[in-house]
């Protein structure tokens, strides 16, 4: 049997409360979302307080507008990744059953529909404050990946959203449903950790490229650039995991094990080549400004 990885003992409450019949507990997931929303916070003020990073060296908010922001992103995460997941994954089972669309607690939330509720989000509140919209939108790029970084290290320890069948020496043993489905396919348990290999590239490498080219290359000056990067970047970062993901259960069947949608494209797959092709197209635009 080749070397694998067993998957540490990592519970997914961080903590638990109990007060008389009140029970609270914080999930690293939670834990996560929140870290990462005070991580993107803190990026984008200390970017707007650098006015020479900026086209005509003058910040593009307050730092009160940008906190009034926050509260529009976070709410256009969440009502977007919802309802993403809602019309891409499992619209059968949501139209039969509509009264479990706001339950988020049951899980169920899609990147690529709180991506399109973040966009839908800053765009209202930027044309609502007057803003410059492609200086706001590389704002919001430049701050993403770090949440998205830590949101896959949380689905790492939740250990959910596992990757295909491995013997690399990396592979990693999942528990629960991950070992039995994987025990009909290989004669031990072991799944590429993909959920590790999406946080590395499209939070840790895409944020840092992001980062250097706005603080040593002053990449803001051109409006539309650093979002244009994050969009693509993400993408082609999205589009190479998917090929060591496993599919939604939903898309696979006997006759279409690997969980195609169509052409041999995975759902994410699918939904990532028009945040492929729109980032490249803002990014020569910026580029040729």
């Amino acid at each position: 049997m080749p070397a694998v990885i067993q998957f540490p003992d990592i519970s997914p409450v961080l903590f638990s409360i109990e007060l008389g019949p009140i029970h609270f507990a914080l999930h690293w997931y939670a834990l996560a979302y929140i870290v990462g929303v005070f991580i993107a916070w803190g990026l984008a003020l200390a970017a707007l307080k650098a006015a020479r990073l900026w086209p005509d060296d003058g910040a593009l908010m307050t730092r009160d507008q940008l906190d009034d922001m926050l509260s529009w992103l976070v709410l256009g995460v969440i009502v977007g990744g919802r309802f993403g997941y809602v019309l891409f994954y499992k619209p059968s089972y949501f139209l039969a059953h509509p009264a479990e669309i706001p339950m988020i607690w049951q899980g169920g939330m899609a990147f690529h529909g709180g991506f399109l509720g973040v966009v839908v989000a800053a765009y209202l509140y930027g044309r609502a404050q007057n803003l410059r919209l492609l200086s706001l939108a590389d704002l919001c790029a430049m701050a993403a990946p770090a949440g998205l970084l830590l949101g896959r290290m949380a689905n790492f320890v939740n250990a959910e959203l596992w990757g295909r069948p491995s013997d690399a020496p990396w592979a990693v043993i999942f528990p629960g449903d991950a070992a039995q489905a994987c025990a009909t396919a290989t004669s031990f348990c072991a799944r590429h950790p993909s959920q590790l290999y999406e946080g590395l590239l499209e939070g840790l490498l895409l944020g840092a490229l992001l980062l250097i080219l706005v603080w040593r290359f002053n990449a803001l000056k051109k409006p539309g650039l650093i979002a244009g990067l994050f969009f693509a970047g993400y993408g082609i970062s999205r589009f190479i995991v998917e090929f060591f993901r496993q599919a939604d259960a939903q898309f696979i069947t006997p006759d279409n094990p690997m969980g195609h949608v169509v052409i041999g494209l995975s759902m994410g797959q699918l939904l990532s080549l028009p945040m492929i092709l729109v980032g490249l197209g803002l990014a020569i635009r910026a580029k040729r400004l």
